[in-house]
């Protein structure tokens, strides 16, 4: 039978709990690294070279990106710079839902790809509303892989060029990002 009083294995419990609340208390964290990132994103649902191209909606595919409840998908250039001529680093694919009864919003989820430079076959995955008309408006970064591991973060993103006739747009992104 064991005496709960015996001071051996007592002693040797406090010792052992002083030990690990000292390991982990004095072991160095990792601490998460935050990176800033600012690139372009150019989105053509008309012309030769359209990267957009509405897939459903109230009237059919053929339904206006403008228009609620139509579903849109993207393969969009992404460049360091405004122009479609900057140097081009990277996709942005996924689904844009026109979520606003006015018609005026964007729901919007896509993948970051990155295909060029330092961040090169990592992606950054983007949900977040785009209520096109306001200056400014902010995203969140949910997920990401490669470089962007356990990523989490935010965006704003503003309109650098529209031409709402044409269904013609480059958007600014500008990302905050911590990850390990």
């Amino acid at each position: 039978m064991v005496n709960p009083l015996n001071l051996t294995s007592n002693s040797f419990f406090f010792i052992f709990t002083l030990t690990i609340l000292y390991v982990a208390y004095t072991f160095p964290r990792l601490q998460p690294t935050q990176t800033n990132l600012v690139f372009y994103v150019h989105d053509h649902f008309t012309g030769e070279d359209s990267t957009a191209a509405t897939v459903a909606g109230k009237i059919g595919h053929t339904s206006s990106i403008l228009r609620f409840g139509t579903v849109a998908i993207v393969d969009d250039p992404v460049t360091e710079g405004p122009t479609i001529h900057s140097a081009l680093i990277g996709r942005a694919q996924g689904v844009y839902v026109n979520s606003q009864l006015d018609g005026k919003a964007l729901y919007m989820v896509f993948s970051v790809i990155f295909t060029a430079g330092k961040f090169r076959g990592s992606t950054l995955e983007i949900q977040g509303s785009d209520v096109f008309a306001l200056k400014e408006r902010e995203f969140g970064i949910v997920s990401g892989t490669g470089y962007f591991r356990f990523v989490k973060g935010y965006g704003i993103m503003e309109t650098e060029f529209m031409d709402l006739v044409n269904l013609r747009a480059t958007l600014k992104l500008n990302v905050t990002v911590k990850h390990y």
